[in-house]
C-alpha cells in the first residue's frame, strides 16, 4: 500500500473551515485592516501637523543606546554638513512606510504615543519660511533625541568640506585668506619679470584678498546666504 504524500496546505484549509467561518475571518481581517489604517493615519497626522512636544514617555531599558543622541551632537553634524534639525511639519518629502512601521513598533513596545518628531536634512528638504537626507528623530527629554528612521541616499563624501567656508565667520575669513594667497602666488609665478619683492608680494595679496571678501560679500547677500551655525535649527529661509 502507497501513501499518499500529506498537502499541508489542505490540511490547514480544512482545519480553518472548522476554527472559523469565511465571512468571520474577512471580518476580523477587515477590522485589523481598520485599526491599522487609523493607527497610520495619527501617526502621519503627527508627523504633518504635530506639536513641538519635549519629551516622549520611553521604557528606558527597552531603548537602544546607539540610537540616542544629544542635541549638542546633532548641533555639530548639522553645522559640519550645513543640515537644518526641524519639525517635521516643514519636511516637504513623503515619509516612508517604514518610517511610520518603524514608529507603531516603537509606540506598541513602549506602550506609549509618540509626538514631537523632529527631522535632521538639508535645507532643500523642507518647506522653509520666508517664501541627501532625511533622519527621523523623537524627543526623549533633557536634550536628548532618539532616532528613529533612516531613508534616501547618502551625502556626497565631499559636501563637508564644500560648504566647509559657510559654516562660521572664522572659517569664511581663512577661505578667503587661502584663496586670496592662492591666486597672488600663481599671479606672481606666471609674470616674465623677476618675482616681486615680500613688500610688493602683500600689496597684491591684500588687493586679492579685498577682491575676494568683495566676492564673497555680494554672493551671500544675493543669495541670502547664512553661516551654518545660525541656520542649523532655522525654519526661515536663509
Amino acid at each position: 500500500m502507497i501513501l499518499k504524500a500529506t498537502n499541508i496546505e489542505e490540511k490547514l484549509k480544512r482545519r480553518k473551515s472548522l476554527d472559523f467561518k469565511e465571512d468571520s475571518i474577512l471580518k476580523q481581517v477587515e477590522a485589523v485592516f481598520a485599526l491599522e489604517n487609523e493607527k497610520n493615519s495619527k501617526i502621519e497626522s503627527e508627523l504633518l501637523f504635530g506639536n513641538t512636544t519635549k519629551a516622549n514617555t520611553f521604557t528606558f531599558d527597552l531603548l537602544a543606546s546607539g540610537n540616542i543622541y544629544h542635541i549638542d551632537t546633532i548641533k555639530t553634524i548639522c553645522i559640519d554638513y550645513r543640515l537644518r534639525f526641524l519639525d517635521t511639519k516643514y519636511f516637504k518629502n513623503d515619509f516612508p512606510q517604514e518610517a511610520i512601521s518603524k514608529i507603531k513598533t516603537l509606540e506598541k513596545t513602549h506602550e506609549t504615543t509618540l509626538q514631537g518628531f523632529k527631522i535632521m536634512a538639508p535645507s532643500k528638504l523642507f518647506k522653509l519660511k520666508n517664501p541627501d537626507d532625511p533622519l527621523l528623530f523623537a524627543p526623549i527629554g533633557n536634550g536628548y533625541y532618539y532616532l528613529i528612521h533612516k531613508w534616501g541616499h547618502d551625502l556626497h563624501p565631499l559636501r563637508k568640506w564644500l560648504i566647509w567656508p559657510f559654516k562660521n565667520f572664522e572659517t569664511l575669513i581663512l577661505t578667503a585668506v587661502i584663496v586670496s594667497f592662492v591666486i597672488t602666488y600663481i599671479f606672481n609665478a606666471s609674470m616674465l619679470i623677476d618675482s616681486m619683492d615680500g613688500s610688493k608680494f602683500l600689496i597684491l595679496f591684500l588687493f586679492m584678498f579685498k577682491s575676494v571678501i568683495g566676492v564673497i560679500i555680494f554672493y551671500a547677500f544675493s543669495q541670502g546666504k547664512n553661516f551654518n551655525s545660525a541656520i542649523w535649527n532655522s525654519k526661515y529661509n536663509k
